[in-house]
């Protein structure tokens, strides 16, 4: 069973806005504070919990906000520390906590750090960045290599030495070993706490300290061997998932932990995230959480893969609290990975669901709730350098980025008045919210059942999971906590499954796609690509 006391962040669902696409009320086509602030309701009626807000700190923009120049101001793009303060004053007036990104991997080539860092080997914060001397043919260091293209590292004329980026050359990566630098970091999250933030996203964080000693990566194994960029030919065993790490959580959370219930979570990304996940998160004194791409890297949604992601948290002793994500900004939109259905409406509805019953923290991606399909960027209006640099092995992100359609006659959807950063899909403006918001069979009002739900089920939200065993390829589990149960089905083939549906009683709540429940129960037919959920105030509703 679940004892979740004050900690509102178990069974939270999270609503993530890209800042740079959510509304834009200043008239230069990019996202703003102002437009997020008056945009809330829209979130508070979905049924969120909280809001996610990726970064929107000062800018160079180079990776459009997660290179930052100055941790404790808002980029004049997006608006004023004062529009922040009103943004969470509103939040906080509809119920909404706020959760902001942390970016502690690296900084922006143009922080005051860096510029002082590079000026001298002597300054005071010359040891503040990864620095290295080159072979003593002048090659790099090693032959670490960057995520998003070449080497990691980069030569500064100024230092005649090497500094290190895990991202791009404009991004270097902070020393994080080195005590003060860790202080100043943890000082940017006391700032941020004594405006009123409830909690922090910190991007990439397992990237965050590299191998003093320098050593090369070992070649990838076969089965994670890939041609398509030099990173994904190495092992970055040297350049990601330090053991020092965790110590360095411990501190930060001893420094949240003193503003009350502030909720922490931990962006993973790595062959296999999860021992990361679970060492960065045990034993109450480290994160409240993780997340990494188990779904969002997902080619296909089959019943033994999302077993195998769940059943790896199993809530063991010690054990942190799985955040999980369909979609978000680095990852195409789910309706159009997962394509088992024919009829994307349908998929988004699915795929709400099952989102709404998973054992952990969920994370709802701006557009997602509207059933948005990735949108078709040409290579001239592309602006992510990811898909830049390594075009046409990827897309790229910008698919995931368009902006927000909030009315359907409107030439960008009513995100803006002016052509916007990037383009504005007039399939995406057919799926707009004054579209759908009104239409009791549409995707949006089902996302908001769904959510509901979720929200008024115990079970749903905290309580313990535990698949039906001998299912096969329908994927059905049991929710129970010591305020309720629920019993959950989903039919994720292309073909349909009839099965023996358990004996349960009357359901005080139900919800299905592309099914009928039968006699107030889950049927013994189930379509391809349908799924039901029900849920009883009573513990003992569904039999173990």
């Amino acid at each position: 069973m679940s004892d979740t006391g004050n900690e509102w962040w178990r069974g939270a669902v999270i609503y993530q806005i890209y800042p740079r696409s959510f509304q834009d009320t200043s008239g230069d086509g990019v996202g703003d504070l102002k437009g997020i602030r008056s945009r809330l309701g829209h979130v508070a009626d979905l049924g969120a919990d909280a809001i996610w807000i990726s970064p929107f700190f000062t800018s160079p923009m180079k990776d459009f906000g997660y290179d930052v120049a100055d941790y404790r101001d808002v980029d004049p793009v997006f608006g004023t520390l004062g529009d922040f303060d009103a943004l969470l004053e509103e939040a906080h007036r509809l119920k909404l906590r706020v959760i902001i990104d942390q970016v502690y991997s690296h900084t922006s080539d143009r922080h005051p750090w860096f510029r002082e860092s590079r000026g001298s080997r002597d300054s005071e914060k010359a040891d503040w960045y990864v620095w290295a001397d080159p072979k003593p043919d002048g090659s790099p260091p090693n032959n670490w290599q960057s995520v998003f293209v070449g080497p990691a590292w980069t030569w500064d004329a100024r230092r005649e030495q090497y500094y290190q980026h895990n991202f791009l050359a404009a991004q270097p990566d902070l020393n994080l070993h080195n005590p003060a630098v860790q202080e100043a970091l943890l000082d940017v999250a006391r700032f941020w706490l004594r405006r009123g933030v409830d909690g922090f996203r910190l991007d990439a964080i397992n990237h965050g300290m590299h191998d003093p000693r320098l050593r090369d990566n070992p070649r990838a194994k076969p089965a994670f061997f890939a041609t398509s960029r030099p990173y994904l030919m190495q092992e970055a065993r040297y350049t990601m998932n330090h053991p020092d790490m965790p110590a360095l959580l411990e501190r930060f959370r001893r420094v949240t932990d003193a503003f009350g219930e502030i909720f922490t979570v931990a962006e993973v990304g790595s062959g296999d995230p999860l021992p990361i996940q679970k060492a960065y998160t045990a034993d109450a004194k480290r994160l409240n959480s993780a997340y990494g791409f188990e779904f969002l890297g997902m080619p296909d949604l089959t019943a033994d893969s999302v077993r195998h992601v769940l059943g790896r948290w199993n809530g063991d002793a010690g054990e942190g609290w799985p955040c999980w994500a369909f979609s978000n900004h680095d990852a195409p939109r789910v309706v159009s990975r997962w394509r088992r259905h024919p009829d994307p409406a349908h998929r988004a509805r699915l795929f709400a669901l099952l989102l709404a019953t998973l054992r952990g923290s969920v994370m709802v991606y701006q557009g997602e709730e509207l059933g948005l399909p990735q949108a078709d960027v040409p290579f001239d209006r592309i602006q992510d350098p990811e898909a830049k640099n390594n075009w046409p092995q990827t897309l790229g992100r910008d698919g995931a980025r368009t902006p927000m359609p909030w009315r359907r006659d409107d030439s960008f959807g009513g995100f803006s008045g002016t052509e916007p950063w990037l383009p504005s899909p007039a399939e995406h403006r057919a799926l707009a919210v004054d579209t759908q918001g009104d239409d009791p069979d549409s995707t949006l009002s089902f996302f908001r059942r769904a959510l509901g739900l979720r929200r008024a089920s115990d079970a749903l939200r905290t309580g313990d999971l535990r698949f039906l065993e001998g299912a096969g390829d329908l994927l059905a589990f049991h929710r129970r906590s010591a305020e309720g149960s629920a019993f959950c089905a989903f039919n994720l083939t292309d073909r349909e499954i009839r099965w023996s549906a358990p004996e349960t009683g009357p359901v005080d709540r139900q919800l299905a796609v592309g099914c009928e429940p039968v006699d107030g129960r889950c049927p013994g037919t189930m379509p391809p690509g349908s799924g039901y959920v029900g849920v009883w105030s009573d513990p003992d509703g569904v039999a173990s």
